[in-house]
């Protein structure tokens, strides 16, 4: 599944292309992703122009000047890409929005986890509220965790990926910032000091940020919307790697599911 910097680099990807354009027309292939698409999609959005292209967790918004979102979601297998017009329709491509350009947008979905949903101007769709904040903001740091975890006897893991938390740290990205902390994976979140927590803030940040100039990490589905792999895959330090060498002591790394999630640490370096 694509998450925060695959999501956060097809947003940057598509801003230049989309941003200020009128969308002329809507074309939709089927009813429904992973729920129905509103009829405002179809109805609302020809002639609106898309005045900012913004992410919130694994979101994308496509705001308009009207004030009201078309909400997007990539779920396990989906990508946005601008294309000329005329580029061949393929099996999984369920959704073309065309721009004054010459281009359209088009959302191709093989599994249909996506979505494509509305928001009103003015409000909040129920998928994005009760969010966290999001952890490359001012909002998100050490004393943010420490507070929220007091009495929590769930894993530090399961703790950081709730996204009521912070929002957008999914598998890959919570292991390795745990790595990079030095905190065991297992560890009751309850149970880590504020300054440890300080220390995992500042991983959280430091990985995504640098995870989102890399291009992301290509796994299985996700390409950027100009076709090219993220590369942060290459320099994965614990995710994917059980029973392979620490990169920093040399051991083995353990590997066992924590909140149904497969974990991968060091139990030498990460206690």
């Amino acid at each position: 599944m694509p998450e925060l910097p695959e999501v956060e680099t097809t947003r940057r990807g598509l801003a230049p292309h989309v941003e200020g354009r009128r969308i002329t027309g809507v074309v939709l292939r089927r009813p429904d992703l992973r729920w129905p698409i509103p009829d405002q999609i179809r109805e609302a959005l020809p002639g609106r122009r898309i005045a900012a292209v913004r992410r919130r967790a694994k979101y994308l918004l496509l705001d308009t000047d009207a004030g009201d979102s078309a909400l997007l979601h990539l779920g396990m297998s989906g990508m946005l890409r601008v294309l000329p017009a005329a580029t061949p329709i393929g099996a999984h491509d369920h959704v073309d929005l065309a721009l004054d350009s010459g281009r359209v947008l088009r959302f191709t979905d093989p599994r249909r986890f996506g979505c494509l949903l509305w928001q009103p101007a003015g409000t909040e769709h129920e998928l994005l509220r009760g969010l966290g904040p999001e952890p490359l903001s001012d909002a998100f740091d050490g004393d943010w965790l420490f507070a929220r975890s007091r009495g929590r006897s769930a894993p530090v893991k399961a703790f950081l990926m709730d996204q009521r938390i912070v929002v957008g740290v999914g598998n890959i990205y919570a292991a390795e910032s745990l790595f990079r902390a030095g905190i065991s994976p297992n560890r009751a979140a309850g149970k880590v000091s504020r300054e440890r927590y300080a220390a995992l803030a500042d991983a959280v940040h430091d990985i995504l940020a640098y995870a989102i100039t890399r291009g992301g990490t290509t796994l299985r589905d996700f390409l950027s919307p100009d076709g090219a792999p993220g590369y942060f895959e290459q320099e994965l330090s614990v995710y994917g790697r059980g029973g392979l060498p620490c990169p920093a002591c040399g051991g083995p790394l353990r590997e066992a599911s924590i909140g149904q999630r497969a974990s991968v640490w060091c139990p030498r370096c990460q206690r």
